[in-house]
């Protein structure tokens, strides 16, 4: 897969949203003195007005956010994964989730690719926290193109949005003019051999192992499940019957997030052999992104693995 560009996603959260910004005045910005990380400086230097920086006080920004949705105001809210899923958890049920508010929280630094920040900071664990919410949409987009689109989609929508973006800079997978649907996933390739299903930064591993396979003759299609909830069970359950095969990779633990949620679907609907790639019940550690990824065998060379395994 020749690749151009790598982006992380919060880079281009940040840019998406300075334009949104200029298109609506209703949206607010906040943020827990990560700023520069998160990549909301970029909408703060060009609306200080609307730009809130709470400081290291998480569950005070989520319940703040839930104050602005009520006063019509769209906020998006900022902070790493691991503080806006784990430490505002009760804000987030309680004063948004439950009231059903407007508030988009876009959650960057997820998963392992981290990496030096180490295992109090690799949140693996937010796709199963957040899924599991009434009323909140799960969306994990894979590269800049997608999230581009999605951070400008959400504010079409009334209701709560969990936003998962990684700090790892991924390649570019999709042209500026690609349509997305949320809800809706992205099949890619027409092979019956197995289907790999893939969310968020690793997306670009599941692409690549693709292109691999096919130059070893091996033929699999590649669903890009960027919406975790609502899930796209119609994708599934034809994946299913077309390839019978079906592996699920992801930068999150192997319980509750997306494989997870494809083997309760297939569980209703069209039972079939599933294998689940992820983090296996352990913390991370500090590491290089890319070292970490082929530590926890989430990488192309381990998908082609388990591709030939099944």
């Amino acid at each position: 897969m020749e690749q151009t560009q790598k982006i992380a996603t919060r880079q281009s959260y940040g840019e998406a949203l300075l334009e949104l910004g200029k298109e609506r005045k209703e949206i607010v910005v906040l943020d827990a003195d990560l700023s520069t990380a998160t990549k909301t400086n970029l909408f703060a230097k060009a609306f200080p007005e609307r730009f809130f920086d709470m400081g290291i006080a998480e569950q005070d920004m989520l319940s703040t956010a839930a104050g602005f949705a009520t006063c019509k105001k769209i906020p998006y809210v900022s902070t790493f994964a691991v503080f806006a899923a784990g430490r505002a958890y009760d804000q987030i049920r309680n004063s948004i989730c439950y009231p059903n508010l407007n508030v988009k929280i876009c959650a960057t630094h997820s998963g392992i690719t981290v990496g030096e920040d180490g295992a109090t900071h690799q949140m693996l664990e937010d796709i199963a926290m957040m899924r599991t919410l009434p009323n909140m949409k799960v969306i994990s987009p894979s590269d800049d193109t997608q999230t581009k689109w999605l951070i400008k989609e959400i504010a079409k929508i009334e209701g709560p949005v969990y936003v998962r973006l990684s700090r790892l800079a991924t390649p570019v997978l999709y042209e500026s003019n690609t349509v997305f649907e949320i809800g809706k996933a992205v099949q890619i390739g027409e092979g019956t051999e197995a289907s790999i299903i893939a969310t968020g930064d690793v997306v670009a591993e599941a692409r690549k192992a693709q292109e691999i396979l096919e130059e070893q003759g091996i033929f699999v299609r590649v669903i890009d499940m960027h919406t975790i909830k609502p899930i796209d069970k119609e994708v599934i359950v034809k994946c299913a019957k077309e390839t019978k095969k079906i592996i699920t990779i992801e930068d999150h633990s192997i319980f509750g997030g997306l494989g997870s949620s494809v083997c309760e679907v297939l569980a209703e609907e069209y039972p079939c052999k599933v294998i689940r790639m992820g983090i296996k019940d352990t913390f991370g550690q500090s590491g290089k992104a890319e070292d970490l990824m082929q530590y926890y065998g989430i990488t192309a060379k381990d998908i082609i693995k388990k591709v030939r395994e099944a």
